[in-house]
């Protein structure tokens, strides 16, 4: 056990905690979130590529009644008749088109035989000035849409909604919000127009049908929350090797001395004689000898 409390060390016991902790979240936020992206885009994808293959159905099939809900129809290609109610407008602000500012709006619909629902007739690109562009006005009387169910947006938190030349402007599509603002009972999802649609404005086009790098991302948020406790298994056996290896040469190198220390009375070695004292010593022991 020795060998091993260097890892109660501060510097070993925050490496610890910090390599848990990363790992931790790499298995319940980091994966999970990237994972959960990839669900939610292919599950959108998949109702995408559905519904171009589908024939649109009755609005009142779906939602036939006010507190309706079709979460699992999203994308989906509805008709819908009845009449607009332009007294109840609102524009969506900080919208872009191609990379361009834009305005949506958002009318709401009265079906017939049916509940009143929030339509997205499309976009106007803000014009040069701050207020809002002119667009065309939806049409009077009984018309018939077709247009792509859609879930609602989360309100935008520090965004109030606010009156600019008139018109009621919020930040994101929220039936929720905006019914409290106009007070038009509305669906819990939106239309948006497609193509060709009566009081529809531009087009907004339909995303792109790709997964995208989420699932790899969420499976190297894994590879990271398995690979991090294996790195310090690795460093602290290394560490001890190392420190194996030490104690090893140190044995070694008190052996090769030939002991201890000798201590402070042992005699000293004698300095190397000079050319004279060995000429010197050489003639005594001659004469020496002699005698």
């Amino acid at each position: 056990m020795r060998r091993l409390g260097f890892l109660l060390r501060p510097q070993w016991l925050a490496l610890f905690v910090v390599v848990i902790a990363f790992a931790y979240l790499c298995f319940t936020v980091l994966a999970p979130w990237q994972l959960g992206k990839n669900t939610r885009t292919s599950r959108e994808n998949n109702q995408i590529a559905s519904s171009l293959n589908t024939e649109p159905a009755p609005l009142i099939s779906v939602l036939p009644h006010q507190d309706s809900s079709a979460p699992d129809a999203q994308w989906r290609r509805l008709t819908a008749t009845g009449h607009y109610r332009p007294e109840a407008q609102v524009l969506v602000r900080l919208r872009t088109d191609d990379g361009d500012p834009s305005y949506e709006v958002l009318t709401p619909f009265a079906v017939d035989g049916g509940p009143t629902v929030l339509v997205n007739r499309g976009y106007v690109k803000q014009g040069d000035g701050p207020g809002v562009p002119p667009f065309a006005a939806p049409p009077t009387g009984t018309v018939t849409i077709t247009g792509r169910l859609r879930d609602a947006e989360p309100i935008m938190s520090g965004k109030e909604p606010f009156k600019q030349d008139g018109i009621q402007q919020v930040y994101s599509i929220a039936p929720t919000q905006i019914s409290q603002l106009t007070k038009v009972p509305l669906t819990a999802e939106y239309l948006q127009l497609v193509e060709g649609q009566p009081g529809g404005l531009g087009v907004i086009a339909l995303p792109h049908l790709d997964a995208g790098p989420f699932l790899s991302y969420g499976i190297q948020w894994i590879a990271f929350g398995i690979v991090a406790p294996i790195g310090l298994g690795y460093f602290v056996l290394a560490e001890i090797r190392q420190r194996r290896l030490e104690k090893a040469q140190s044995g070694s190198s008190t052996e090769t001395s030939g002991g201890p220390d000798p201590g402070p009375n042992a005699e000293e070695p004698a300095a190397p004689l000079t050319a004279e004292e060995k000429t010197e010593q050489k003639l005594a022991d001659r004469y020496g000898r002699r005698r």
